[in-house]
């Protein structure tokens, strides 16, 4: 018989690995808590199996922490003092936060750890139907994650050890390799549409720009993918450049200022040709 698990925050993150766990045997889902009556029955409904409740949940063997990042230690307390957890491993799913932050779990007997898929989770159905290879970071406990990886592998998941110390870091590169990609983008493109191009236009001219920098990045690395006028060493256009972004609009004057000082350092990481 699969352990059972208990789900506390059922938003996106919780139904996916809820669905997930129990399509695949992983775990029994026991309970399922979330902030309304309604939204636990939704989650219930969605994963396929478990049970809302209100109150407490039932003592189970495992427990998902899927709340938000900034409650997730007062929720590890309130669950410390009302639920006998010695021996159950209990993870959360942040990717900003460490283990640590379920240290009164621990103190209760728990094993804790941390599991943090890396990726989008905005549309849960479409997560759960195509999860097979995504990375996981993960860290805290040996024992506990002795149980989990077993776990998250049968999911398809490929774990990743991290740093709990550097956890705050390691979440910065997921927001640099998503979310200021795109304030960047955005960027572009409004720089385009200031010269007086329609926006669909734009998106089009920045698409094999975007896509093919991006895939030499990965490709060669950001050293040898850099190119343009830093890389060339052409101050002079660099400066242009930047008097003209900043009288155009100053904020992405600002951001086109720090992200040329970044570059600048980048370019001389850059292998020099013979």
């Amino acid at each position: 018989m699969p352990a059972t698990l208990n789900i506390v925050g059922a938003g996106h993150v919780g139904r996916a690995l809820g669905r997930l766990f129990s399509t695949r045997g992983v775990f029994t889902i026991q309970d399922v808590q979330t902030r309304s009556s309604a939204s636990a029955r939704d989650a219930v409904a969605f994963i396929g199996a478990g049970t809302p409740v209100d109150n407490v949940p039932r003592p189970a063997d495992m427990w998902m922490l899927a709340v938000a990042d900034d409650a997730i230690g007062a929720v590890a307390a309130a669950l410390a003092q009302s639920t006998p957890m010695a021996g159950a491993v209990v993870f959360h799913c942040s990717g900003a936060k460490a283990s640590t932050e379920l240290e009164a779990l621990r103190q209760a007997g728990a094993l804790v750890a941390s599991v943090h898929p890396v990726r989008s989770f905005a549309d849960p159905a479409a997560v759960a139907a195509a999860f097979d290879g995504t990375f996981c970071g993960v860290e805290g406990d040996a024992a506990a994650l002795a149980v989990l990886l077993p776990a998250f592998e049968a999911i398809g998941a490929r774990p990743v050890q991290i740093d709990p110390a550097a956890k705050t870091v390691y979440h910065a590169a997921a927001v640099f390799a998503s979310n200021y990609l795109v304030t960047v983008m955005d960027a572009a493109l409004r720089a385009y549409e200031a010269a007086g191009i329609p926006a669909d236009v734009a998106r089009e001219l920045a698409r094999p720009l975007a896509t093919e920098t991006l895939a030499n990045v990965l490709r060669l690395g950001p050293e040898a993918a850099l190119s343009g006028p830093i890389a060339r060493g052409d101050a002079a256009t660099v400066a242009r450049q930047q008097a003209a972004v900043t009288a155009w609009d100053g904020p992405t004057g600002d951001l086109y200022d720090a992200l040329a000082t970044a570059t600048w350092d980048l370019a001389r990481r850059k292998p020099r040709s013979m």
